[in-house]
């Protein structure tokens, strides 16, 4: 008995022992990444996403930002230094932001409004000025209706609304359709 104890907690050290050279493999590799990231100076934007219990951004143009399937960010968006993580005190429904270069970009973002296993994507594509905050606010656009019952079962829109700074400058509705359920995000006024 005492013998198989022993080779017991013999293989667990053997194991964390391995873990922790995993563990610190992975952190040299993403410090290397770190320190290998490029300046981007100030003439970058910052993007942020929230309004749902999470949101993810899914790429910047052709790269991919957080993978869809493991959730876990690209060391490639890291490098390239798109990828910021926020402070501790001001995480909302996403951990991270993205700096970005003063230029056009399409940004695929993934919102959760429902559940952790069904995503909502939208895919816009801006002009991202220097020294700007952005940020995609995903809500319900609550609807005054009747009080018939048709009208009370049709759930209300989600929307996303883009802002630059404090001022809502593009907004983005998915209408429900009797037939099909939710449609595609459209762009709205935006006032």
């Amino acid at each position: 008995m005492r013998n198989i104890i022993g080779k017991s907690v013999l293989w667990g050290m053997c194991g964390m022992l391995l873990a922790s050279c995993q563990t610190f493999q992975h952190a040299r590799e993403t410090a290397n990444i770190r320190y290998s990231a490029p300046k981007l100076g100030s003439t970058v934007a910052t993007v942020y996403c929230e309004g749902t219990a999470n949101c993810e951004f899914e790429r910047i143009n052709n790269i991919v930002i957080v993978d869809e399937s493991t959730h876990l960010i690209n060391p490639s968006a890291i490098g390239q230094g798109y990828v910021r993580l926020k402070q501790r005190s001001t995480f909302d429904s996403n951990a991270i932001f993205l700096t970005l270069p003063a230029q056009q970009h399409e940004v695929v973002i993934r919102f959760y409004p429902i559940s952790p296993d069904r995503a909502e994507k939208i895919n816009v594509i801006q002009n991202f000025k220097p020294n700007k905050h952005y940020k995609f606010v995903m809500y319900r656009d609550r609807i005054k209706r009747s009080n018939n019952l048709l009208s009370v079962s049709v759930p209300d829109p989600l929307c996303v609304k883009l802002m630059e700074n404090e001022k809502v400058i593009r907004r983005f509705c998915k209408p429900y359709n009797v037939l099909n359920g939710l449609g595609e995000f459209i762009e709205q006024k935006a006032g």
